[in-house]
Order: C-alpha cells, then sequence, then structure tokens
C-alpha cells in the first residue's frame, strides 16, 4: 500500500524572472495533483490579488463618453482606454482622486498626470491623447484599489456624480497567468508531476510575490476548514460553552450580590452626613446605608429635625454608591 503522506512536492523553483514575468517549476507532485494545484493557483492568482484602478473620469466639457473634444485629436473614448492603461500603485486601502491638467497644443502622456503621496504611476512614458489646439485640457481621475473585475455599471450605480464617466475596473495586477504539467520520475514512478507556471504582471508587484501571496491564500482556506466536525459534537460544544457562560455569569452575578449586601451594612455614622442630619437619623434609628435606602422623601421628612437640606444631603451621599431613596 502507498504512504501518501510521503510524496511531498518540492519547493517552487525559479526558472527565468526578467521585468514583470516569471516562471517557476515545482517538482514532485502525485499523479493529477500537478492540475488540481495548477489549475486552483491560477484562478486564486487572477481573481484573489488586489491591485488599483481607474474607477471613473471626469472631463471639463464631456458630458459623455461618445462626445468629442475641439483641439484633441482622439475622441473621447480613445482618451479613455488610453487612460485605462495607466498603470497605479496605491499605497493607501482608501480612495485617491489625481488631476491632469495641460495646456495645448502638447502630447499628452501619463508624466503629466498629478499624484498624491499615496500614489505612484509605473508607465508615466503611457500616450494617452494629443492636443492640437491653444486649449486646457483638464481630466480628473479617480482611483481605488479592488478585487478582479467591476464592470461599470456596478460602479455607476453605487458612487458615480452626473458628469462623471464610469469605467470598468480591472483591478488585477495580473496580465497573464498560464501553466503546464509534465510527467517526471520519482523513484521507479515515471507518472509523477511537474508544474511550471508562467506570471506577468503590471509591475506593481513581482510574479514571484504573486506566486507566493496565492499559496499562501490557498493554505489559509484551507486551514479554516481543516477541523471537521460531527453535528453532535458542535452541539455538545454549544451547549458545554453555554453552560459554561451561565456559571461565569452566576458566579459574577453572585459576587455582586455579595459587594452589594456589604454595601447596605454600611452604618450611617461612617457615612459624609452633617450632624444634624445623623442625629435626626439615629434618632429615628436608621443606622444603616440599607435602611436609609429603604425610605422614601416623605417618610424623611416626618423625621424631627430633618428639612430639604438633609433630603439633599442623603441623596448626595446615597448617589456615591449608586443608590436612591425608595420611590
Amino acid at each position: 500500500m502507498i504512504d501518501y503522506n510521503i510524496i511531498l512536492p518540492s519547493k517552487p523553483r525559479v526558472v527565468s524572472e526578467e521585468n514583470n514575468k516569471g516562471i517557476y517549476e515545482i517538482d514532485g507532485f502525485y499523479p493529477g495533483y500537478g492540475h488540481t494545484l495548477g489549475n486552483s493557483l491560477r484562478r486564486i492568482i487572477l481573481s484573489s490579488l488586489p491591485g488599483a484602478a481607474v474607477t471613473s473620469i471626469k472631463i471639463d466639457g464631456v458630458s459623455h463618453e461618445f462626445s468629442t473634444l475641439e483641439g484633441v485629436k482622439e475622441d473621447v473614448i480613445v482618451m479613455i482606454l488610453n487612460l485605462k492603461k495607466l498603470r497605479f500603485k496605491l499605497n493607501s486601502d482608501e480612495a485617491q482622486t489625481v488631476t491632469l491638467s495641460v495646456k495645448g497644443p502638447k502630447s499628452v502622456t501619463g508624466a503629466d498626470v498629478t499624484t498624491t503621496g499615496q500614489v505612484e504611476i509605473l508607465n508615466p512614458e503611457q500616450f494617452i491623447c494629443e492636443v492640437t489646439g491653444k486649449i486646457n485640457l483638464n481630466i480628473e481621475l479617480h482611483i481605488e484599489k479592488g478585487l478582479g473585475f467591476v464592470a461599470k455599471e456596478v460602479i455607476q450605480k453605487d458612487k458615480v456624480e452626473i458628469g462623471t464617466i464610469a469605467v470598468d475596473a480591472i483591478f488585477t495586477p495580473i496580465r497573464r497567468i498560464s501553466y503546464d504539467v509534465e510527467n517526471m520520475r520519482v523513484g521507479d514512478k515515471t507518472n509523477h508531476n511537474r508544474l511550471r507556471i508562467a506570471i506577468e504582471t503590471n509591475g506593481t508587484l513581482t510574479p514571484r510575490e504573486a506566486l507566493t501571496r496565492s499559496i499562501e491564500i490557498m493554505i489559509e482556506q484551507l486551514k479554516a476548514i481543516v477541523d471537521f466536525k460531527d453535528p453532535e459534537e458542535e452541539i455538545v460544544e454549544k451547549v458545554e460553552k453555554k453552560s459554561s457562560k451561565a456559571i461565569e455569569e452566576k458566579v459574577e452575578n453572585t459576587e455582586d450580590e455579595k459587594d452589594m449586601t456589604d454595601v447596605l451594612k454600611t452604618r450611617t455614622d461612617s457615612l459624609d452626613l452633617s450632624t444634624r442630619t445623623l442625629n435626626a437619623l439615629t434618632n429615628a434609628n436608621v443606622r444603616t446605608l440599607g435602611g436609609l435606602a429603604r425610605k422614601r422623601k416623605e417618610d424623611l421628612l416626618e423625621i424631627e429635625g430633618m428639612g430639604e437640606k438633609g433630603i439633599t444631603e442623603i441623596k448626595k451621599v446615597l448617589s456615591k454608591y449608586g443608590l436612591n431613596l425608595k420611590d
């Protein structure tokens, strides 16, 4: 019988890394595991790695994407497509707004975009449009972080104001990813798998970082479900937790009741009361804080030597212990 536990793959090996492209290999997968892991990693890399993208654009003098601007060679649709090619690195989780303001004639590129300290443009050479006339071109770009692909209909419904053009947002920092599986020898077996993964990013992270993070995400997801429990075990565990909590609350309440009992036994002659008020209470046989709290205002006023000033004094003392006169 085969011991599956001893068949473990190797660490990822770098085949090549150049600019934003990387090819990596992992050897020693049990037969069939190459496709299982390769497809899973590919889906995670495409869908679960965050990135930044333009979600809306505002151009002075333009009300919709099918417009044209006098003095600009390209129409608005082409300008938007070129603006979407700008690659941004966002150093904050909050959305950012950057602006582009130029005076023609001029060839406009990503280098003309004025950014904040939280935004970095990775391809400033990206062509945007050609301003042929002596006009001022003002553009405002709204940039957000996100995952995967979000259609402009969703963005327009939730966030875009009048006069702002929503665009499809491609947040993923991955440009291209593919994997290939080939057979290799492990011991006497020749049908084990070698997984080769090719990754190309947009420059906001390296291919190696993309592969590493996708493996970490997969492990985190599997760790969350590793403790498989029967329904009966879950019920027992819930009952035990509920019982434990009830016992803790009962002990806590018992301790609170004990503390309050001790407070109510406090003698009136140890309270911060004036001599006149204390003598009046003593003569009326009110000698503890609990006995005082059981009195109504009307009862105290019937005591000889007690007046409104004494009542105010008593209320102030009771409030220090979280008590009041009886209603």
